[in-house]
This record gives structure tokens, sequence and C-alpha cells, in this order.
């Protein structure tokens, strides 16, 4: 993302919904299928601005991870050096086996090899270890928004599924999740494409009060469920390294 995306993320990302509603759904997936010991190690690929590693500091040990000079920027006035990591090559600066947790948010669609990723993902992680991944969903959806954000791609359920073979991970979970929302944001999308506008995008403004409330909590609602979803704005995926 360029300065200006970190810069409108950053204004947004502590009460809008979606942001909000995201770090606690991964929250609580990650309480769910192996709960952090203090001395855990957690990875977080992609930190962007270092919220949601901020907030896992509560949980375990972490460390942040970006390639991006902005978010490096940002993440050294919240972390100690030691925690704040940049890739050496395409390689992940850590040893095998170092890490019980690995999360990447909205950030596989970034890269133009998702595959490699998830294979480094596999070779940080301890056996048992987590792999907690959210992604964009649905090319029907595709707009300025993933121009803008230099998505390679959006994802559908098997395409996802398909970066983690059975043979090197248990999968845990595999949803769709924002799915209350989807046939409004393919609207606005829609809509967009046809009759563009200089003005802010949707993406950017929070919504009132009441209906900001709402939309997390319907969002974190659905997430917990496990009855697969046809349909929905993102994916979230939790897979368990094998041993």
């Amino acid at each position: 993302m360029n300065a200006e995306e970190y810069r409108n993320l950053e204004q947004v990302e502590r009460t809008h919904w979606y942001y909000v509603g995201k770090r606690e759904m991964v929250r609580g997936w990650i309480e769910l299928a192996r709960p952090p010991q203090a001395d855990d190690l957690l990875l977080d690929c992609g930190a962007g601005t270092g919220i949601f590693a901020k907030e896992m500091e509560a949980s375990c040990r972490v460390l942040v991870l970006d390639d991006h000079e902005e978010a490096l920027r940002i993440l050294r006035t919240r972390f100690r050096a030691e925690q704040v990591l940049s890739l050496a090559g395409d390689q992940v600066p850590l040893a095998d086996g170092s890490l019980e947790y690995v999360t990447a948010l909205d950030v596989l669609e970034h890269v133009p090899d998702d595959s490699a990723v998830v294979n480094g993902f596999h070779r940080l992680l301890k056996p048992g270890g987590l792999a907690v991944i959210t992604v964009p969903a649905s090319m029907a959806l595709w707009s300025d928004w993933d121009v803008t954000l230099h998505h390679y791609r959006r994802y559908n359920r098997g395409q996802l599924r398909a970066l983690f073979p059975d043979v090197k991970w248990e999968l845990v979970h595999v949803n769709y999740t924002n799915v209350v929302v989807y046939p409004a944001v393919w609207l606005v999308r829609k809509w967009r494409k046809w009759f563009p506008s200089p003005h802010s995008r949707a993406e950017d403004r929070e919504p009132a009060g009441w209906l900001n409330t709402l939309l997390k909590r319907t969002f974190v609602g659905l997430a917990r469920i496990r009855v697969p979803f046809p349909f929905g704005v993102s994916l979230l995926l939790v897979a368990r390294r094998r041993g």
C-alpha cells in the first residue's frame, strides 16, 4: 500500500466495525484452537500499523513483519527494535520451527506467489503451531478498492483451501465471513464502477455509532459459526501445522 493508504488505515482501524471485528474474530479463533501461553511466540506478517500485534502482547510474545517502509516506520514507534522484522530477500529471518503462531490478516492477496508464502509459514511454525489467515473473497467484488490496495486476487473457499494441503496442514476452520453485508458491498462497488466519484470511498468512512456496533457484532458473531456459508466479503482460515 502507499503512504496515503496507511494514513487512511490509521484513522479508522481503532473504531471501524470491520477492523475492530476482524481483530476480535481472529483473537477468538486463536483462543479456541490453541490458547496462547505467555512464552509462546506469534509472528504477525504484514503487520501494517501493528494494532493487532499490540493487542496480542497481552497473551504471548510478539514479532511483527512487513516489507513496506511506511509500515516499518510506524511499527518501530510501537515495538522494540528486536521485535520488528523485515524480509531478507524473500525470506523471513527466523529459524525453522521457531513459532507457535503465524497470522496474516489480509496479506496473501498482496503477493504474487501466495503458495510460496504459505510454505514459509509451514517452515516457521513448530509442529502443532497455528496459522490464522484472512483474505478478501469473491472476484465479483473486484473494484478500484482492490487496485488501490495492490491486490493480485480475491479468493474463493477452494482456492484458499488449496494453499494448505492435507499432507502438511490440519484445517481447523475455513469459512466466508462478512456475509450479511455482501449484497450492499456488491452494489456499492458496481455503482462506483458505473458512476465514478472523486469523493472518499465508503470503505474509508465509519458509519453511525449504532450501525457501527451492530455491524461489528454481526460480523464477529457469524464468524464463530461452523456452518459453511456460500459467500462473503472475506474468508477466514485456521490451520494447524502437522508434525
